[in-house]
């Protein structure tokens, strides 16, 4: 039988920044890689599993935010797998372009002046690179499940969509107060920056019409199908206004 177990890793307290595992019955694979320095965090979740980075065999990278890609370099030397990544945010992962932030609110205003969000990590050039509205099979790392081109967040961002019906979709919404921290966390929110919603919420409900049942976030906790819609139509109507 085809079972996955996911694996939610806490990169910072109270689930404000996730990665997470994928463990497949012939491979695991690691989404995401969180800020500069998350290896050791990684590396405890991965024990606590009995693996050790040698197990991870691909190395998914939703978007090129610091607290998705932060330690994707480093992992990468750790693991020796593969990173995969879209093509429209490769420029970012490089350093060779900065990224632009659209902040979603007066709090994201704030909270990109502090400079977490533009900080430095190791550049790099992904080992796999999917194109505009690409499909890539994981079966071949050991995981019954895809890879999708689902921009809005950023031109490149990604998600993973398992046969189990869990996508794991980076920040194309988050959940919580505090980005899932405190309260409320079962509650869909914008993350703090968004390039497009109406584009967002056209990716959530392609996700949510091909069957997928639990969403797993960049930042808070995992989400139900229904409040993935009411989120979804939320920014449709926020996008006509």
């Amino acid at each position: 039988m085809n079972t996955v177990k996911i694996v939610r890793i806490p990169i910072l307290p109270l689930h404000m920044v996730n990665a997470h595992l994928i463990l497949g019955p012939d491979g695991a694979i690691l989404v995401d890689a969180g800020i500069p320095g998350s290896e050791r965090k990684i590396g405890r979740a991965l024990a606590q599993e009995k693996l050790t980075f040698k197990d991870i065999k691909l190395i998914i990278i939703t978007h090129a935010h610091v607290d998705h890609a932060g330690s994707a370099a480093r992992l990468r030397e750790l693991t020796g797998a593969p990173i995969l990544a879209h093509e429209s945010d490769a420029k970012h992962y490089s350093r060779e372009e900065k990224m632009t932030f659209c902040p979603t609110g007066r709090l994201a205003r704030l909270f990109y002046k502090t400079g977490f969000i533009s900080q430095h990590y190791e550049g790099f050039t992904p080992d796999i690179v999917i194109s505009q509205n690409q499909t890539f099979d994981l079966q071949r790392f050991g995981v019954p499940g895809s890879v999708t081109h689902t921009p809005g967040h950023t031109s490149g961002s990604v998600s993973v969509e398992l046969d189990s019906k869990d996508a794991m979709v980076g920040d194309l919404l988050a959940s919580g107060i505090l980005l899932g921290g405190i309260m409320r966390k079962k509650h869909a929110i914008r993350p703090p920056f968004e390039d497009d919603p109406y584009e967002v919420a056209q990716q959530l409900l392609r996700l949510i019409s091909a069957g997928n049942q639990t969403f797993h976030v960049g930042h808070g906790a995992p989400l139900g199908v229904n409040e993935v819609l009411r989120h979804a139509e939320y920014l449709e109507r926020l996008s006509v206004v």
